[in-house]
């Protein structure tokens, strides 16, 4: 099977396995997903979560945010890590939304990626989530781990994965395929021994066998 091939297999086979995957941080408008994105980095997104709630009450606009004191805005974020570099991207990329698009986040790549602390993997997950704009896909570490278990990348580099992605599979499955990933990856394809044994898509992974014979994998039940 061609690497071509494995991925328009996953494509059929994923949907069928998640159904319902969707990304995990909770947000009610563009604005609260770009501010839960940002905060999710070296976070979980329970965690995040947990945080957003009073957040999205206290601050219900980009000026909200924008003319927050830097300590007050530290303070709300604290528990979800790096926090005073979290609040200056914040702050900075809602005073820059309040100042030069009306309050309102914008909805292409490259406005969105000239706001300050915002990368690609952030732009691409307002966009897909959002917008329901398929501009690229985006690239954690669960895509990275197993877009490299499954055969379909032999790079490291987060861009040249995603680059490397968008060839293989269809652009209108680009923000599925890192919900699909990313559920997968959390749920099956852990990273320190993931469960080869239960796996929905073991025959179409180069690396499942591999993981079983050298007992780096957990195994099927019966085995147990």
């Amino acid at each position: 099977m061609t690497t071509r091939e494995r991925a328009a297999e996953l494509v059929k086979a994923w949907p069928k396995v998640y159904p319902n995957a969707h990304c995990e941080l909770d947000f009610r408008n563009p604005l609260q997903l770009l501010v839960a994105t940002i905060l999710s980095a070296q976070c979980t997104d329970k965690r995040v979560n947990m945080v957003t709630p009073k957040l999205f009450k206290k601050y219900r606009t980009a000026k909200d945010y924008a003319e927050a004191p830097q300590a007050e805005v530290e303070k709300a974020i604290r528990s979800t890590g790096f926090y005073r570099n979290k609040a200056k991207s914040i702050r900075a990329a809602m005073h820059a939304i309040a100042e030069e698009h009306g309050g309102k986040v914008p909805d292409t790549m490259e406005k969105l990626r000239a706001l300050p602390g915002v990368g690609r993997k952030t732009a691409n997950v307002v966009l897909g989530n959002a917008f329901r704009k398929n501009e690229g896909i985006v690239v954690d570490t669960h895509v990275i781990r197993l877009s490299q278990r499954l055969g379909l990348t032999k790079h490291k580099d987060a861009e040249k994965i995603e680059r490397d992605l968008m060839k293989l599979v269809p652009r209108e499955h680009w923000t599925d395929w890192s919900h699909w990933l990313i559920w997968h990856g959390r749920r099956r394809c852990y990273a320190r021994k993931p469960d080869c044994g239960q796996c929905e898509v073991f025959q179409l992974c180069p690396s499942g066998k591999i993981f079983l014979r050298t007992g780096q994998a957990r195994e099927p039940i019966e085995a147990l």
